[in-house]
């Protein structure tokens, strides 16, 4: 059973993180927490999903070269961080990481694992393509919006 204030730490991780839902579970123990969804333009297919920070909207921050230069080639799509954490390009340090360049990708397949707060969230491909760069390195932090790939659409 979790106490009150590990409930109250995953409430106040979701506030931080504007994550709308999280699920975790422990076993045979499971908690879903739900909040409004302040963002009307999010997916709703999508069950998991951090919304814009306000800190990030309202400071209005200015581009990071690595942004610009998703910009620059059009051909380009870019898969952006879904939220403020730490990037990892494998599941563990002994493995493989999950792409590199020149692979392949299909929509839903994982490229990346990001930690915030001890809970690692996989990110997906939301498109077809083949990894043309990546953009951060291992253990390196990453912000809302930052670009952690450039993909070539197929």
């Amino acid at each position: 059973m979790l106490d009150i204030e590990k409930i109250r730490q995953l409430v106040e991780m979701m506030v931080s993180n504007d994550l709308v839902e999280m699920t975790l579970r422990d076993g045979e123990l499971e908690v879903k927490l739900r909040r409004p969804n302040t963002n009307p333009g999010a997916d709703p297919s999508v069950s998991v999903r951090p919304v814009t920070p306000a800190a990030a909207t309202a400071a209005n921050p200015a581009p990071s070269p690595a942004a610009e230069e998703v910009e620059e080639d059009v051909d380009l799509v870019a898969i952006k961080s879904p939220m403020v954490g730490t990037f990892y390009s494998a599941p563990d340090p002994e493995s493989s990481p999950f792409v590199q360049v020149g692979v392949q990708v299909a929509p839903g397949t994982v490229v990346c694992i990001l930690e915030a707060m001890k809970v690692f969230s996989e990110i997906k491909a939301e498109i077809a393509g083949m990894i043309e760069r990546i953009l951060v390195k291992n253990g390196e932090a990453v912000e809302y919006g930052q670009p952690l790939f450039l993909v070539r659409a197929t």
